[in-house]
């Protein structure tokens, strides 16, 4: 194992270019999520950057009639898929693979084996941000993509009823879970703008989303309303700003893209703080890793093995150690690392054992280099 890459399986080669991979996501359908990722990818667009948008919502693809692709299939480039292009960002949806009123029907692992595929196989090239664009719910889909797609967070999406609200709060507490940054929320369909004197309405309890923010202590990127310029878009296939860029939803829809970039921002330099900037294996099997802080740190495959916080190993309820020492090889070795997401590394290891997620400030705490080690001793005399 001397000299070998710790990652068997090369960088996605379709997200390789990628600056920020964000979710937009909802806990339930029906608040208009699809079309507040549309408008706000062409809003991102608009502002100058590059964006691509993914339509992960497998049985539910919206993005085509949205974006007024028609029934123009995607191109295949060498084994890749090569996403559509309208109104200023790349995109690519199931819509755009089956016909408009083919349905799909398939199991999980069919679903999830394409999303595979839209995450790996689809030559998205250089983009400042990719908007994923998930299904409602907290399933299989999002837990894939937290994990493989290395997303720099989440933006959830709601409306203000009540009963959305608290759905949403769970999609929201899905992703702390599994340690992807929560971006900020977006209220959509936050009272009924006229169409003759653009008055403003509220047709549902407005302020849910910024209320929802403020308690749970997250950025409250604005609220979108419920304009007929906006339902109208997504039947004609062009979005808010492509037809009017003064109107009161395309003012929103440039004010909102302006405070999703800043939350970004934000996120990305908290990342970028923990995250390492080398992983590697050294000749004598120890894991390397070089920190944001330049500090170079070191870890011993038996020591990782004994640290690990699966299930498996530590008991869910009482955190109580389950893990037999004794069992563990002395001269275990490390097969397998992969990055989990933005967050961790998953490693496996020559006992078999494989499921062990290490969250990167739980291993930077375990560093066995020369300062760290005195350092803990020092700490221990002190008690």
């Amino acid at each position: 194992m001397a000299n070998r890459s710790p990652f068997d399986k090369p960088k996605s080669a379709g997200l390789s270019g990628v600056k920020n991979i964000i979710a937009i996501a909802s806990g339930k359908g029906g608040v208009g999520k699809s079309t507040v990722s549309v408008n706000l990818a062409v809003a991102l667009a608009h502002a100058g950057h590059k964006v691509g948008l993914m339509d992960a919502d497998i049985y539910g693809p919206s993005q085509p009639g949205m974006l007024g692709s028609g029934n123009v299939q995607p191109e295949i480039e060498n084994d890749m898929l090569k996403p559509m292009r309208n109104h200023g960002i790349d995109f690519i949806s199931m819509g755009l693979l089956v016909g408009e009123d083919t349905p799909v029907i398939w199991r999980a692992p069919m679903a999830m084996k394409m999303i595979q595929q839209f995450i790996n196989s689809v030559i998205w090239g250089e983009l400042d941000y990719l908007l994923i664009d998930l299904p409602p719910g907290t399933g299989d889909v999002q837990l894939t993509l937290a994990q493989q797609a290395s997303l720099t967070g989440a933006v959830i999406v709601t409306t203000p009823q009540q009963v959305a609200l608290g759905i949403a709060q769970k999609g929201l507490k899905m992703f702390e879970q599994v340690k992807v940054p929560i971006v900020g929320i977006i209220e959509n369909m936050s009272g009924f703008t006229c169409s003759h004197c653009g008055e403003l309405t509220e047709v549902f309890k407005g302020g849910g989303g910024k209320e929802m923010s403020t308690s749970m202590d997250i950025p409250f990127l604005g609220s979108l309303p419920l304009d007929p310029e906006i339902m109208m878009s997504g039947d004609n296939g062009k979005p808010v700003l492509v037809s009017s860029q003064d109107s009161p939803a395309a003012k929103a829809l440039l004010a909102l893209a302006d405070n999703f970039k800043k939350s970004i921002d934000e996120n990305l330099a908290n990342i970028l703080a923990v995250e390492p900037t080398t992983i590697d294996t050294a000749s004598d099997g120890k894991l390397a890793i070089v920190w944001p802080d330049k500090h170079e740190a070191v870890y011993t495959p038996y020591n990782l093995r004994l640290h690990c916080a699966c299930a498996a190993c530590v008991d869910e309820d009482t955190g109580k150690k389950i893990l037999d020492i004794g069992a563990v090889p002395l001269d275990i070795k490390i097969t397998t690392i992969n990055k989990v997401g933005r967050y961790g590394l998953s490693i496996g290891f020559s006992d078999g054992h494989n499921t062990g997620i290490y969250i990167y400030e739980k291993l930077r705490s375990l560093c066995e280099c020369a300062t760290c080690v005195g350092e803990k001793k020092e700490d221990s005399f002190s008690i």
